[in-house]
């Protein structure tokens, strides 16, 4: 099927890179939602009558990691994966963007007009807005490895490593958006405006991917006309529809998956790094407050310095891991910076420069970028070079399923660590050594890659194009 696209459909770049964009829209549609809260956490906190919800830090922290419940207890994630790879990336990703629009009502309604009571031990907007964030996940996790699998089955052979930074780079901005304008929007109109204007964009991502449906499908007829018999069946597995050819994905596909070392090595790294980024953006608003003396109304913008730096970064990392290779070790060199700017945050501000804790904040965040564009940029290029595309998906969504237990266990430590330890102290060291732990890992997938012949430091490029 890959030789059959390469050599026939996707060698058109203009077809590939507005496949690119569009998906990509869609993605980044959902990283503006995930993170729209994360400045708001001040607010929440608030009582009623300054317009607040009157929520503890340890509400927050369960609000931050509800979007893993129930992918991760009801492992909707898992079968994610198995929904993607048998019924195709066309169905799954418009169930997905339905899922975010559902998922992000039902949280607007929440914190908007839930009643003043509790449920489970919890205030009502509390546990609505956590269920609403929590099918939000379903949706968000989905498009994730659907865009992912999108993203192989259009640029194998070709910048696949540059599309992913693309792709990462865009979805990065809608992060960076998120965490610059929400506080803004809230303080000057209501709590639940960010929450409408997410309705609206995740619908314009909804739209998005009913435009690649359209042209996905146009190339699967390009392919039945232009190949032989053969190459369409394989083209429809990619699909995930029904055949008897070995490119279909079968159950069994699941055990060739969790046999591979260099698969666990590459999901025990996905906990570890993404456990030590996601959840501390959704902290690091109140970080810049309370220890580094930022106003409330641009501390946002500095927490957004990491994901704006990788909208260039990310690309230019998946260039080089395109042309030159050497994706272990730009994983590496990103999981070391990574550990290094928790461990920096951790520290405490000597006297004579507590009057510069802005300039401080924003080298820490400048390095953090870098980091958390490193890392991605190589690390899921690799995994189609350790996993066939037939069961791609569901390799994907393993990896994002079991890194979900990180983030949803590491808000709620670190939201109970804030409570006992306002300075931030604590929570940065378990966020420092969970980065370090990722570096460790990476080694080890080094040590794996050299044994395996993965060929994860060589280039992406084939050699003849």
């Amino acid at each position: 099927m890959t030789k059959a696209i390469s050599r026939r459909l996707n060698d058109s770049p203009a077809a590939r890179w507005t496949v690119l964009f569009i998906v990509a829209t869609a993605m980044m549609m959902g990283y503006f939602v995930n993170d729209v809260m994360s400045p708001l956490e001040s607010l929440l906190e608030a009582p009623r009558s300054a317009g607040g919800l009157g929520w503890t830090p340890a509400d927050y922290g369960f609000f931050s990691g509800a979007s893993g419940l129930i992918n991760v207890f009801l492992l909707m994630l898992f079968f994610s994966g198995l929904i993607l790879d048998r019924m195709g990336i066309r169905f799954t990703g418009v169930l997905a963007c339905s899922l975010m629009v559902l998922g992000t009502l039902i949280k607007l309604y929440g914190i908007s007009a839930a009643p003043e009571v509790q449920f489970f031990g919890l205030p009502a907007s509390v546990a609505v807005a956590s269920l609403g964030f929590a099918v939000f996940g379903v949706g968000y996790e989905m498009t994730g490895i659907t865009v992912s699998k999108a993203m192989v089955r259009w640029f194998t052979g070709h910048e696949l490593a540059l599309a992913m930074g693309i792709q990462l780079a865009m979805a990065r901005l809608g992060t960076a958006a998120a965490l610059s304008i929400s506080a803004p929007i809230a303080r000057h109109f209501a709590l639940p405006t960010p929450l409408l204007l997410s309705v609206a964009f995740l619908c314009i991502g909804l739209l998005a991917f009913l435009v690649f449906c359209v042209m996905d499908r146009k190339l699967d007829n390009d392919l039945s006309s232009r190949t032989t018999p053969a190459d369409s069946r394989q083209a429809s597995h990619s699909e995930g529809t029904t055949g008897e050819d070995d490119d279909q994905f079968h159950w069994s596909d699941i055990g060739q998956t969790l046999r591979s070392p260099g698969f666990w090595l590459i999901t025990l790294f996905c906990v570890l790094f993404y456990s030590a980024v996601s959840p501390f953006l959704k902290f690091s608003t109140r970080l810049m407050v309370m220890k580094y003396g930022v106003d409330a109304d641009l501390a946002g913008f500095f927490s957004s310095i990491a994901p704006f730096g990788t909208i260039l970064l990310t690309p230019l990392f998946g260039y080089v891991y395109d042309r030159y290779g050497r994706g272990v070790t730009l994983v590496t060199i990103g999981a070391l910076l990574l550990t290094a700017v928790h461990f920096g945050f951790a520290l405490p501000l000597p006297h004579p420069l507590e009057g510069a804790g802005s300039t401080v904040a924003i080298a820490l965040m400048v390095i953090l970028s870098i980091g958390y564009s490193l890392a991605p940029a190589a690390l899921w290029p690799c995994v189609p070079k350790i996993i066939p595309l037939k069961c791609l998906g569901t390799a994907y969504s393993m990896i994002f399923f079991i890194q979900n237990f990180g983030r949803t266990i590491i808000p709620a430590l670190v939201g109970r660590a804030n409570e006992s330890d306002p300075s931030y102290t604590t929570s940065m060291l378990i966020f420092g050594f969970t980065a370090l732990g990722a570096a460790v890992v990476a080694l080890a997938i080094r040590h794996v890659d050299r044994k395996k012949g993965y060929g994860l430091q060589l280039p992406n490029i084939r050699k003849q194009q």
